[in-house]
């Protein structure tokens, strides 16, 4: 299975730079820009009541409360992801995902993503500024977690 995903590779100290950059350089009319940030605030937002419960229930297994388990469907955060992705393709923008740290901790990995089913069959690619650092010829998510070993084109 091919990828359908494009990682641009920043330091994190530098990310800031690189989104002034993406957002004066990317056209409206192609891409669609997506902040993580704003999409995690949104879900929290239109959850806040279910989350104190969530974090009740889920104590043992928290990152639940943002990524349902394989083959259940739920309103998590991950599902508003793919959908502002999803809704991006269908409006013929490429999809370009900021602020990915946004998801650190919270069991969404950005494999997840660009392994969903929909990415993976997209016409058009998915991008990821991914705030990392490299150690020898390791990919440091947030210069912390090793980045998965997935075949997407990496621009660093």
């Amino acid at each position: 299975m091919e990828g359908n995903s494009i990682l641009i590779v920043c330091e994190p100290n530098r990310e800031l730079e690189y989104i002034k950059s993406i957002i004066s350089l990317m056209a409206e009319e192609i891409y669609e820009i997506i902040d993580l940030n704003d999409v995690l605030n949104d879900y929290v937002e239109s959850n806040k009541e279910d989350l104190s419960d969530s974090f009740e229930l889920l104590k043992g297994s928290l990152h639940q409360i943002f990524k349902s388990p394989d083959g259940e469907d739920g309103k998590d955060l991950f599902s508003l992801v793919i959908n502002k992705i999803s809704s991006s393709i269908l409006s013929d923008k490429i999809p370009v995902l900021i602020h990915a740290g946004a998801l650190f901790g919270s069991g969404i990995d950005n494999i997840h993503i660009m392994e969903n089913a929909l990415i993976m069959k997209a016409s058009l690619p998915l991008i990821i500024l991914y705030p990392a650092t490299k150690d020898k010829d390791a990919i440091l998510f947030l210069g912390k977690r090793p980045a998965s070993k997935y075949r997407c084109m990496i621009v660093e």
